[in-house]
């Protein structure tokens, strides 16, 4: 009974809710607060209790809590809206909440803003250690946790979950990923305020915290043994982290936590007391203000610690780069704080090095230390060559190299490679629409970049006619063999290697339904796609010798035109060839024109052919490259691309 419990000033920190002993400690930081109180929950009973002040720190001890307690905050104070401060009558969340008593019914939203007064027990990690891929092997597979397995024909247990997950690491270990990039995971808000299902989960609320509408029963318990699971596979785990915004509400009487205890130091606002925005959310996070820096430093330890995530892709990173007042800082305190940070010496670092508002960081994060990036460049110039654009073979080899251009005081493994990602065209949508079509996202088709490097392949939308589809999966199996070639790392989305379609929806964030759902069913009709694609990462894998974590020289390639070693860099050309020089030989021809070309190899080498995409699977030698056919020239058709693996004519003679 809360009548009995015994009250003491407590400790300042840690802050939130933690147990010393046998005495709960409750803190909150607030600077604007005049009176603070925590709020105890226990069935019927409800009982508040004054926290003391200590320079900003609001903290009180509590012994004899009685199980099943929770709690919540109300923050007082006087109301300065030029300055951005805010109170509410209502009660408020703690921001460093690790079990909030969320609804666990997807589609509810959060419910209610209390949390429990409970410490998770210890688990039984069973001995299993983070498998610690070096950069220069990852594999990198970006997913939903609730869209891979959400859909009937997963036939999972606990659809749309941690465990869901679990039950498909035979099929991620066939398809040869070696490292999951799951998209948001902290405590969200799906229900948005126009009654939406925000399924991507860009709105994190609790920093803390795992999604307990991606549970079954107990968030944590399920999320460390997914990680467990995947790390006895050899698979590492990176979250995608949104520092950069909250889910709290963009209007002025929408609470959760940060807003109502201390608006003007969590978030940006300016001289009116008005949000900045650079995050196209409204909200942007204040992530350099010392209190919010060391909240975000806290969380990353949290989920390194005692979640063992391995890496953290980090959203609208360029928000780092902001100060207090939104002008752009360098270096800035808390990248800074994260690069030297003895926690996360071990931790794959991953930025987008962009915002909402123009602060294009491409190659900036690299220089810190041991960061990657999303390489936008790689994206749209891998497109742009493989479609078939003038003037773009030049910059296509640049980023096929590993963009040395941006990463020359790094090496190449500062690139994470991509061809699609969850924000924009699916793979088969990009070779098979040329407008976009958001309109079932209810924001009458403005949402979404409108400018994608697409090409349909002469029909918009699905076709009948037999040769546009040819052409498509052609165009598909191009950019598959363009992404792993590269150096670099390489980062597939969840549903492109069986060509995943959302009907041209490039923005499908509210789309909780088929059109981001991973179509098991799908799968198994688009085999041929898949066993390609899997295919093709294990040959990457057998060949690691020609991918290296330094710049190429002439010693690891040579290119190539038409004929050996005699490239042609035009305006008009959409030849690229060149051979990457290992323990044996590996030359790759990418035709990008709307007609035929013969090349011709390079001589002393005996030469056999791996891959012509025009073929079709069965015919392609990825598994075993010396059943190829031995060839001294090739004609490429249209849109193709032909591999072959070589051995010097004097090695073989000596076998």
């Amino acid at each position: 009974m809360l009548e009995n419990i015994k009250v003491s000033p407590g400790s300042p920190y840690p802050l939130g809710f933690s147990c010393q002993g046998n005495q709960a400690n409750f803190s909150l930081f607030s600077s604007h607060a005049t009176q603070v109180k925590l709020v105890l929950f226990n069935g019927i009973e409800k009982k508040e209790i004054p926290l003391v002040s200590d320079k900003n720190i609001w903290h009180i001890g509590i012994e004899n809590l009685p199980e099943e307690t929770e709690y919540a905050f109300q923050v007082e104070g006087a109301p300065d809206l030029q300055k951005g401060i805010l109170f509410a009558q209502n009660y408020l969340a703690d921001p460093y909440s690790k079990v909030p008593s969320s609804s666990s019914r997807w589609g509810e939203g959060i419910g209610s803003l209390k949390s429990r007064c409970s410490v998770p027990p210890p688990f039984d990690w069973q001995g299993i250690l983070p498998p610690q891929i070096p950069k220069k092997d990852l594999i990198i597979y970006e997913m939903h946790v609730r869209g891979f397995t959400q859909h009937p024909s997963s036939s999972t247990s606990h659809p749309g979950t941690f465990l869901g997950i679990i039950e498909k690491i035979p099929y991620l270990k066939k398809l040869g990923v070696n490292a999951v990039e799951l998209m948001p995971i902290f405590e969200f808000n799906e229900l948005q305020e126009d009654r939406r299902l925000n399924y991507w989960g860009y709105n994190p609320l609790y920093f803390f915290a795992p999604m307990r509408r991606f549970a079954f029963q107990d968030p944590i318990l399920e999320f460390k043994t997914l990680v467990r699971e995947l790390h006895r596979n050899g698979i590492e785990v990176f979250l995608d982290v949104v520092y950069n915004h909250t889910g709290e509400g963009k209007t002025i009487d929408d609470y959760v936590h940060f807003k109502g205890i201390d608006n003007p130091v969590y978030y940006m606002v300016n001289e009116q007391g008005k949000y900045r925005n650079f995050t196209g959310c409204f909200n942007t996070f204040n992530v350099n203000h010392p209190i919010v820096t060391q909240l975000i430093l806290e969380s990353l330890r949290y989920w390194v610690e005692e979640m063992k995530v391995d890496g953290f892709r980090f959203d609208l990173a360029s928000i780092f780069n902001r100060g207090c007042d939104g002008r752009p800082i360098n270096p800035s305190p808390i990248l800074q704080a994260i690069t030297s940070h003895p926690a996360f010496k071990n931790t794959k670092l991953i930025a987008e090095p962009w915002d909402a508002v123009q602060l294009y960081q491409l190659g900036a994060f690299a220089k810190l230390g041991h960061w990657s990036e999303w390489n936008g460049l790689f994206r749209d110039w891998v497109r742009r060559f493989i479609k078939g654009t003038d003037k773009s073979a030049g910059d296509f080899a640049k980023v096929l190299c590993g963009s040395q251009f941006l990463y020359g005081s790094t090496n190449p493994l500062s690139s994470i490679n991509f061809i699609t990602a969850h924000d924009g065209f699916t793979l088969r949508d990009l070779v098979s629409y040329q407008k976009k079509r958001n309109l079932e996202n209810g924001e009458n088709n403005r949402d979404g970049n409108n400018s994608n490097e697409n090409w349909n392949c002469g029909a918009e939308g699905e076709s009948q006619d037999p040769m546009v589809h040819a052409l498509r999966e052609k165009q598909m199996r191009n950019f598959f063999l363009a992404l792993f070639l590269s150096q670099g790392i390489p980062m597939l989305k969840m549903g492109d290697e069986y060509g995943h379609t959302s009907r041209g929806n490039n923005n499908p964030y509210v789309q909780d339904n088929e059109l981001s759902w991973f179509l098991w069913d799908e799968l198994k009709q688009q085999s041929s796609l898949f066993e390609f694609v899997s295919s093709l990462i294990a040959f990457r894998k057998r060949h690691v010798d020609f991918f290296h974590d330094h710049f190429l020289g002439n010693e690891d390639i040579e290119w190539h035109g038409a004929q050996p070693y005699q490239p042609n860099w035009s305006d008009s050309s959409r030849l690229v060839a060149f051979t990457l020089k290992g323990p044996s030989f590996l030359y790759v021809a990418f035709n990008a024109a709307y007609f035929s070309q013969t090349v011709h190899l390079p001589p002393n080498i005996l030469w056999k052919e791996v891959v012509k995409t025009e073929k079709p699977w069965d015919q392609h030698h990825f598994n075993d490259p010396e059943k190829g056919a031995v060839i001294s020239s090739v004609e490429l058709t249209p849109y193709s691309v032909f591999i072959a693996k070589g051995s010097s004519l004097k090695e073989n003679r000596l076998i």
